[in-house]
């Protein structure tokens, strides 16, 4: 009896149903002493078995409660225990665990509620139950269900079965106990052996490590040996060194004094030098002077001389320049002009190009799209060109030097404005490059005219090389607008 009245199975609080009506049995353990008081008195007189309750195995207990409450709903409400009418109502899978404790006391107090229970569950269990309720256990049956069928039917001979089920369940848990024994004895032996393994390559890393030391043992105190003998060596060296190093500060203190007699006498004579120097210098000057005086002579000779010739020969200013000519036939004006890309670059000292611009009669020629697409790339073509001829425009008004930019003619431009003064600007025919119509306009230039042809091409740079124009890189062109 002790084993199905357990307080652990308790319903919660929260699991009780809304709506619940707990008037009629405020308190419901005074119910369950009353109907057991009750029931205590009637059994004598009904010739009852008073035994007292056998001990049931926790697994046992566990499915009575299961049963019993799986078969609790289809009781009729007049048949169903007060103190079980709220347990009914709780959800199926939690009717066992919150209302067991109950339902096990009724169980116990109510041998009537009890025979309802179990007529239904050994219905339910089909032949199984029948043959529970004829005082046989199939010996193929689960003897925790067969228990538990006996406890509730209660046939002649239910508590064999229930002692039965318990030696059973008691058997079955010894084997697993000496199952899990074993298991863990073969576990322990297992890592035993592992361990056995590991001490023995540990062992023998640790006599190869031992046999590793006593080499280099023996190697240490071959080299203390050595090393000992090499210091005798040492201090034997360094006592001679020391008498040989004597010798030589005697023979270093007479060097010295050498060296500064010999140091007066260079000075002496290099006073004499700096005097001599001085005195060419000055001649120098005075002959570079000469030189200066005679240079400028020859150049205002031949100045003279080529005014002269021009008045003699009445050679007036060309009204067209030699690109002008190339413009008119192998280039576009600005009527029709297009884009092009930018070509291979190239650097080149600024310096060098404002000399070669301070030439005289210098022509400038610029790879137009080749500066613009280096120096200002973020911009649109319209504003490359626009910049690039605004700074032209300004090395032209300074130098006065004839200025050509010469753009690819690939696509068509529209709204180019004026050039500036002294700029003069070209775009390619169909068919023809940029880089084409700069080396026509360097051929057609006269010998010793000073050409000046701003493109990082290579090609470029190599082709007008060889008619005798100075090429330079985009970068020198660059910094020189830079500074404008």
């Amino acid at each position: 009896m002790s084993a199905l009245l357990n307080p652990d199975d308790r319903p919660e609080e929260e699991a009780v149903p809304e709506g619940a009506d707990f008037s009629s049995s405020p308190d419901p353990d005074a119910d369950l002493d009353l109907s057991l008081s009750a029931d205590l008195d009637l059994l004598p007189s009904a010739g009852l078995d008073l035994s007292p309750e056998p001990v049931l195995p926790e697994a046992v207990r566990q499915r009575i409660t299961v049963l019993a409450a799986a078969a609790l709903p289809g009781l009729p409400a007049d048949e169903m225990p007060v103190p079980l009418r709220r347990v009914a109502r709780f959800a199926p899978n939690r009717r066992a665990r919150l209302g067991g404790r109950d339902i096990a006391a009724q169980l116990v107090a109510d041998p009537l509620f009890r025979q309802r229970i179990g007529t239904r569950i050994m219905a339910d269990a089909g032949d199984l139950g029948t043959a529970v309720t004829s005082g046989v256990a199939p010996a193929a049956a689960d003897p925790v269900e067969v228990a538990a069928l006996a406890y509730l039917a209660r046939p002649d001979g239910w508590r064999e079965l229930i002692a039965a089920a318990g030696d059973a369940v008691r058997a079955e848990a010894d084997s697993a106990a000496v199952t899990a024994q074993v298991r863990a004895a073969e576990q322990r032996a297992t890592r035993a052996e592992h361990d056995r393994a590991v001490a023995r390559v540990e062992a023998d890393k640790l006599r190869d490590e031992l046999a590793r030391v006593r080499e280099e043992l023996g190697q240490l105190r071959e080299e203390a040996r050595t090393t000992a003998k090499a210091l005798r060596e040492a201090q034997a060296a360094q006592k001679r060194a020391t008498d040989l190093l004597a010798t030589e500060k005697g023979r270093a203190n007479r060097a010295t004094l050498d060296h500064e007699a010999e140091v007066r006498r260079l000075r002496s004579r290099l006073s004499d030098a700096e005097a001599t120097a001085a005195t060419g210098k000055q001649a120098a000057k005075d002959a570079r002077a000469v030189d200066d005086a005679r240079l400028w002579l020859l150049i205002e000779t031949i100045g003279q001389a080529a005014s002269g010739l021009r008045r003699e020969l009445a050679i007036g200013p060309a009204e067209k320049l030699p690109a002008d000519f190339v413009a008119d036939t192998a280039a576009d004006r600005p009527g029709a002009p297009e884009r092009s890309r930018a070509r291979a670059q190239d650097t080149d000292d600024p310096g060098r190009l404002d000399q070669l611009l301070a030439l005289p009669r210098a022509h400038l020629v610029v790879d137009g799209y080749n500066v613009t697409k280096r120096g200002f790339a973020d911009m649109s073509l319209e504003q490359q060109r626009k910049r690039l001829i605004t700074g032209l425009g300004g090395i032209a008004a300074q130098t006065g030097d004839e200025v050509t930019v010469v753009f690819d003619g690939a696509e068509r431009v529209h709204g180019l404005p004026p050039a500036p003064r002294g700029v003069r600007v070209l775009f390619s025919k169909k068919g023809t490059t940029a880089d084409e119509l700069i080396r026509q306009l360097v051929r057609a230039e006269p010998p010793g005219r000073p050409v000046v042809v701003v493109s990082s091409d290579r090609e470029v740079a190599d082709g007008v090389r060889r008619h005798g124009a100075y090429p330079m890189g985009a970068d020198s062109l660059l910094r020189r607008l830079s500074r404008s």
